[in-house]
């Protein structure tokens, strides 16, 4: 996969450039800054870019708003965004479009090897990736709400894991429950939640984000 890579941290960015070519990427680009990456993506055709949300100059929102400006100008590139926590206000934003080849992941999941290259190739895939506590989270902003209220325990864990982008065979083998099991839960719950039943994950996790974002 030919990867770009916005990080300002230079140990943190050799650091995922090292990781990535030992996995037989090719690291394009890896750059410190927000404007160094979209100038970057001048004249070249990367399948994915990993960025940090906050970046220089002011570190608030600089590399979310490269990765919309990217995901604006090239929906064929796939972007997975790097955060320290939980921004709810950007992940909102992110989620707000088509999720098709997207992802954010805490950096504290970057740590966990096997969890950050996963994503990778998820999100490359054309599939989404979302850090479990960032859906626990979401999840919970909207604990208030009435259609959510409705769901029975093993349907809400069924929802956080389908918004992580797991499959109905991931989450059976997650849970240690038969994939008919899960396939009856999460028809249950579109029902609950009013959203129309359709095939494929990428599109079902589309549904309940923008539902949770809502």
């Amino acid at each position: 996969m030919r990867v770009m890579l916005a990080e300002d941290s230079a140990l943190l960015r050799e650091g995922l450039v090292r990781l990535l070519k030992e996995e037989g990427h090719d690291v394009l680009a890896a750059v410190g800054d927000a404007d160094a990456l979209l100038e970057a993506m001048d004249g070249q055709s990367p399948d994915a870019v990993v960025v940090d949300v906050r970046m220089p100059p002011t570190h608030t929102d600089e590399g979310l708003r490269a990765a919309l400006e990217i995901r604006r100008r090239r929906p064929e590139v796939k972007v997975l965004v790097l955060s320290q926590y939980v921004e709810k206000k950007y992940a909102t934003e992110l989620m707000s479009g088509s999720i098709d080849g997207v992802g954010y992941l805490l950096k504290d999941r970057v740590a966990q090897v096997g969890d950050f290259l996963d994503a990778l190739e998820r999100v490359g895939a054309g599939g989404t990736a979302f850090d479990p506590e960032v859906v626990r989270q979401l999840l919970a902003r909207t604990s208030h709400a009435d259609p959510l209220a409705q769901l029975t325990a093993r349907e809400r864990q069924v929802l956080e894991l389908m918004a992580q982008g797991l499959t109905n065979a991931s989450i059976a083998h997650t849970l240690h429950v038969s994939q008919s099991a899960v396939e009856k839960h999460v028809n249950a719950l579109f029902d609950k939640l009013a959203l129309s039943h359709t095939t494929g994950y990428s599109r079902r996790v589309l549904a309940v984000l923008r539902y949770l974002g809502s």
